[in-house]
């Protein structure tokens, strides 16, 4: 690995928690959240390579991508953190768990969880998504604040897009056009799933969003490569990114999470 350093903020004290975020996002998709975890935790939101002000992968799988953000945390030195990561930054989260001492892991909507290869829905979903906002970012931009466009830009992924601001939904938008590392990194992970390398003994927990309109139930939540005993929640009335949706449900989700790693005596 190179010596680059991903970009990444920390807010708070206590036992650390690093924040991976989805494809073609970027860490202030966690603010939403942020302020109550850091009243407990020394959070760490990274922007994964690729993403945000972070710089291109070594390496654009999702173990590449783990890779990196192992790097990060040994320059932090963070040495055994919880981690909640949402769709790629959760297969990124298990890919790390293999790699690197961590205490527990918070799936939201975890990616890579398919029987052979990204499924031709979520392929063809994320490739419209991308495509809008690379082509036609302004006229979106200027029209989020319409009911019917703000559906279009965030009914696929959130389970309440017309209670989010519209500037929440510009800078959607502006995170997942201007991502230079999205296509290296979204075509790096079609033929691959998650598969588990090795044993993660720590507590490990996945909720998926009831209004998670991308991955779905029958494609891209089979639980098989998951450890035994993990948790499986529900998150009413959210969708795949449901940091904005429900705050106060993926604090309590993730905090629940960090507490059963507490217990078992990581951390």
């Amino acid at each position: 690995m190179g010596s680059q350093r991903l970009d990444h903020f920390r807010r708070g004290t206590g036992e650390p928690l690093v924040l991976l975020h989805p494809l073609g996002s970027e860490r202030s998709v966690w603010r939403p959240v942020v302020p109550a975890l850091a009243a407990a935790h020394d959070v760490v939101a990274v922007d994964l390579p690729g993403f945000g002000d972070s710089p291109l992968p070594h390496d654009p799988t999702p173990a590449g991508l783990a890779l990196d953000v192992a790097a990060l945390l040994d320059e932090l030195g963070i040495a055994e953190p919880h981690v909640a990561g949402n769709s790629l930054g959760g297969w990124v989260a298990l890919e790390l768990a293999a790699i690197r001492p961590v205490a527990s892991l918070a799936l939201l909507a975890p990616a890579g969880l398919w029987r052979h290869h990204t499924p031709r829905y979520v392929r063809t979903s994320l490739r419209a998504t991308r495509w809008l906002a690379v082509h036609v970012p302004g006229v979106l931009s200027r029209m989020v604040g319409t009911r019917l466009v703000r559906l279009l830009v965030l009914g696929q992924t959130h389970g309440r897009p017309l209670a989010a601001p519209a500037e929440y939904a510009r800078a959607a938008i502006r995170a997942m056009g201007t991502s230079p590392g999205f296509d290296a990194v979204f075509g790096a992970s079609l033929d691959r799933r998650y598969l588990r390398g090795g044993r993660i003994e720590v507590p490990v927990a996945v909720a998926f969003g009831t209004r998670d309109r991308l991955l779905l139930a029958r494609q891209s939540r089979h639980l098989d490569q998951l450890p035994p005993g993990t948790r499986i929640v529900r998150l009413a009335r959210c969708g795949h990114v449901p940091m904005h949706d429900d705050p106060e449900a993926v604090v309590r989700f993730i905090t629940a999470s960090v507490g059963a790693g507490l217990r078992s005596g990581r951390g």
